[in-house]
């Protein structure tokens, strides 16, 4: 594929993977007008959040691993027309059911990621795939921001119908350019799908994600949710079992001996952890009212995540550029230690909005220069036939550290409340129970001690230089010449 070509591919990819992320973050601000439309709780609304996550884990491996044997093209498509014809169907939902069930369907469109990083790796030279890799990591930020922005005027002006009904046209739009203008690329893997491996592993993963998804509500310690996490450890281990003994396994198991794969897989989940930590608080905290937070409104708080996310869109290809030349131990040790000052930053730094967007984008350059640094290790540390089943599991991997994050997040605030007083009538009545100004500490102490544990992980990475890779790959290329 020629240069215009392999730039072409990407822009179409980022516009997808940038769509996907503003359509998943544009339901955030519409859970509260679905619940009340459906009449339904809390508990079952969040499941139109959890369905999406908890199908795209599960999905994310098992359409890595048909994009190797069937075509990265060929998956990506197929990926994108479930997302299209679920968006379609939320925007009809009768019910909180339908809307659930149609957001399950969306989430196998969340293995667009792993086969974009995937197809990028097949078709950039080796100098120059941490760059692209950039550019795909900084939709990370741009789709989040824009969902919040744009989708908080559309639920509030037009109704959380239209936020799909707008996304599915757009979608269709990207899905349109994709079939004209994507190309297959040659490198496949020969071997089987092991449906049974795949069967284990989501079942396994599903269910953790459940008990995690359910156990603020559910109780951790209820006979239900621990069935389920039962259940979930006994899947994994059973898959690893059946793996091990597979000729053609869904995952080579060995691929977790390959010391950068096993760093990236690490270090993905920590800091995952850490990514959805700062998240959750802050969308929290900037909506609390005064003293206990900033008092703004939702659009407010989606234009304070915009400076953060322009920034992560413009960094990621520089650090992608950075990573070609020093390697990804530099990057992502460099990452970590910036992530741990922007949750110090949070901690001793959070009285007004500017104080706040100056915490989270330090925080942000921390986390956009480890992505792309374990995505890049994965895409290089693995046969060019597995690309897309080792990104796929490191996209799980990441999945379940993002999971986690939320759940620690909830519980600190759980645990470290306040009462709300008002004035009324000259007489001072408590309103509301808040979290306190400790639970946020706590949060952003969790999110350091995430930042120095990938740290840790990231001083057992072996680092390489891209141009020495890219040099042994052409040796290689001219032997085998030479040889026929």
């Amino acid at each position: 594929m020629d240069g215009k070509e392999a730039i072409r591919t990407l822009l179409i990819l980022a516009l997808m993977l940038v769509l996907i992320n503003y359509v998943e973050t544009m339901v955030v601000p519409a859970l509260p007008k679905i619940q009340d439309d459906f009449s339904t709780t809390a508990t079952t609304v969040g499941w139109v959040t959890s369905a999406y996550l908890i199908v795209g884990a599960v999905a994310s491996p098992l359409f890595g691993k048909l994009a190797d044997v069937y075509g990265k093209k060929r998956m990506y498509v197929m990926a994108v027309a479930f997302y299209i014809v679920a968006v379609g169907l939320a925007g009809f939902s009768p019910s909180i059911g339908f809307l659930i069930g149609a957001r399950a369907i969306q989430g196998l469109g969340y293995a667009v990621f792993p086969i974009a990083i995937a197809i990028i790796t097949d078709i950039f030279p080796r100098e120059r795939i941490a760059f692209a890799q950039g550019i795909l990591s900084g939709t990370l930020a741009i789709g989040p921001a824009l969902g919040l922005l744009i989708g908080s005027y559309i639920v509030q002006d037009l109704g959380w119908q239209y936020a799909f009904h707008t996304a599915f046209i757009l979608s269709l739009i990207v899905f349109f350019i994709s079939l004209k203008y994507l190309k297959e690329t040659d490198i496949k893997s020969r071997e089987s799908v092991d449906y049974v491996g795949a069967a284990l592993l989501g079942g396994g993963v599903a269910s953790v994600l459940v008990y995690m998804t359910q156990g603020p509500n559910s109780g951790w310690a209820s006979a239900p949710q621990l069935a389920l996490l039962l259940l979930g450890l006994s899947l994994v281990t059973a898959f690893v079992f059946v793996e091990r003994r597979k000729a053609e396994p869904l995952i080579k198991l060995d691929l977790f001996r390959i010391r950068n794969v096993m760093v990236s897989n690490l270090a993905g989940l920590i800091s995952g952890i850490g990514m959805f930590l700062i998240f959750i608080a802050i969308t929290y905290y900037a909506q609390l009212p005064a003293p206990y937070g900033l008092g703004l409104s939702i659009i407010q708080t989606g234009l304070l995540m915009s400076p953060v996310a322009l920034t992560m869109a413009l960094v990621g290809p520089f650090v992608g550029r950075i990573v070609a030349k020093s390697g990804p131990k530099p990057v992502l040790m460099a990452g970590s230690l910036i992530g741990a000052l922007g949750f110090y930053l949070m901690m001793v730094n959070r009285g007004s909005s500017l104080a706040l967007v100056e915490d989270t984008v330090v925080a942000s350059l921390g986390l956009i220069f480890i992505i792309v640094p374990l995505v890049n290790m994965v895409a290089v540390s693995v046969p060019e036939d597995a690309h897309g089943i080792g990104i796929g599991m490191n996209t799980l991997i990441r999945t379940l550290g993002s999971s986690t994050g939320p759940v620690i997040s909830t519980v600190i605030m759980d645990s470290y409340e306040t009462v709300y007083f008002t004035l009324f009538n000259g007489n001072i009545i408590p309103i509301a129970v808040l979290p306190s100004s400790t639970a946020f500490n706590y949060i952003f102490m969790t999110g350091m001690i995430m930042m120095g544990l990938t740290f840790l992980v990231a001083l057992w990475t072996k680092n390489y230089k891209v141009s020495a890779l890219a040099g042994a790959g052409e040796a290689e290329t001219v032997t085998a010449s030479s040889a026929a």
